[in-house]
């Protein structure tokens, strides 16, 4: 034979061998649906485990996107989107920090709102302490805090009754406040009560505008306490006889703007003052990023509980196939004498395993995916969905699939033909 005659008979015996692998595994899928035909209440059955593992697996992971999404948003109305700028002191010494004072000024946050990108609302806040008489005798040291209209939006204030500052109070330097819930509470019995009271700080008459409160507990990361008072920064300004401030505070445009304008704000400040002024910058955007993380490990944990789930529907699988082989030994048997090999016998029942398990994952997963998208069809709250949480759960169901298959389709070409065809 020559070798022309040769490579054709080799590439021959090549096509054959693909069409008959081929026509070998439309064979065994033709005969795995057979067999679900024949018995369709417990192939249901048999998926119903995967159905519930894997849309147990797609709620939770959407439960657990929600819950973080809820958790970012409460740290976000803190101010994870704010800069602050505090002076630390100047001079390298402690008697040098006394003696060479170098505060932050209104034309720091001037020159800062012009040269850094992004700052949307800015605010000095002086702070300064009264003592308040609350009537009975009783007085209390109060916090005053001085700033201007931005501070609200900063600091992501509510305002229960009246009004915020505004640039009028502001430019005009009136004598208004804006206290707490629980100040006007405890001076005045209720909040509405309080709007257009007068007060003294410190011999000087105000008038509160306004109750304010903040939209979320600041796990203690804000200046506020709980009956503090706010006034214009100008009016503040004359208790202290300086424009010196302690610190500054600024909103950017969106978080990801914080890092790169902590720092240029840091660089800005620093240049305008003496080299042995030291000036702090801090954000919260490390308070953010931890409270991700967590929520990221919380939702990994759920989603191995609901993995627990899929094992279990897995051993369901295992139980009902071991079941099938016993009940198909001389089927196996008259196979095996007709020529079927150990591969196509396992391959068969493999093929049986993962499809009850694929076919309940698809079901799972579009009964997972119901849940979430119902509540935001009937409702205007929008569930996360993470597409990566699709493919881990139909790629979860086929895993169980072969996993759990493997032992009966083992079993089942492992069977001795002659035994087999014995089998009553």
């Amino acid at each position: 034979m020559n070798p022309v005659e040769q490579a054709h008979r080799v590439s021959f015996q090549q096509t054959l061998l693909s069409a008959r692998r081929t026509m070998l595994l439309s064979e065994i899928l033709k005969i795995a649906v057979d067999s679900f035909r024949a018995n369709k209440t417990r192939f249901a059955l048999t998926a119903l485990g995967m159905v519930i593992g894997t849309a147990s697996v797609i709620l939770v992971v959407t439960i657990g996107l929600t819950g973080k999404k809820y958790v970012l948003e409460l740290i976000q109305k803190i101010g994870t989107n704010s800069v602050e700028l505090e002076y630390a002191g100047g001079g390298a010494t402690a008697s040098e920090r006394v003696r060479y004072n170098d505060f932050l000024t209104r034309e720091d946050e001037k020159a800062i709102d012009a040269q850094v990108p992004g700052v949307i609302y800015s605010s000095p806040v002086l702070e300064m302490h009264s003592r308040i008489s609350f009537g009975g005798g009783v007085v209390k040291d109060t916090l005053v805090l001085g700033v201007s209209p931005d501070y609200r939006h900063i600091r992501n204030l509510i305002v229960t009754d009246g009004r915020f500052l505004d640039e009028s109070d502001e430019s005009a330097h009136l004598k208004c406040a804006v206290v707490t819930e629980i100040f006007a509470r405890e001076r005045y019995g209720n909040s509405d009560a309080a709007v257009g009271q007068n007060f003294q700080i410190l011999g000087i008459p105000f008038t509160i505008v306004g109750v304010f409160k903040e939209s979320v507990d600041d796990f203690g990361q804000s200046e506020l306490a709980d009956q503090t008072i706010l006034i214009p920064y100008s009016v503040a300004r004359y208790f202290t006889g300086t424009e010196r401030v302690n610190q500054i505070y600024f909103s950017m445009a969106s978080m990801s703007l914080v890092p790169q304008a902590a720092e240029q704000i840091q660089n800005i400040v620093q240049s305008r003052h003496r080299p042995n002024s030291v000036y702090r910058v801090q954000t919260l955007k490390q308070l953010l990023t931890m409270a991700a993380q967590i929520a990221d490990a919380l939702t990994a944990v759920l989603v191995l509980v609901a993995a627990v789930t899929l094992a279990v529907g897995g051993v369901g699988i295992m139980n009902i196939m071991l079941a099938n082989v016993r009940s198909r030994i001389r089927e196996i048997g008259i196979r095996k004498a007709l020529g079927a090999t150990y591969r196509e016998i396992k391959l068969q029942f493999l093929a049986e395993a993962v499809i009850i398990s694929l076919s309940g994952g698809t079901v799972g997963t579009l009964v997972g995916l119901a849940v979430p998208l119902s509540i935001h069809f009937f409702t205007d709250y929008a569930l996360p969905i993470s597409p990566v949480s699709i493919v881990i759960a139909l790629g979860a169901a086929t895993m169980v699939g072969v996993i759990f298959g493997t032992v009966p389709a083992t079993r089942a070409a492992q069977l001795d033909p002659v035994e087999a065809l014995k089998y009553e």
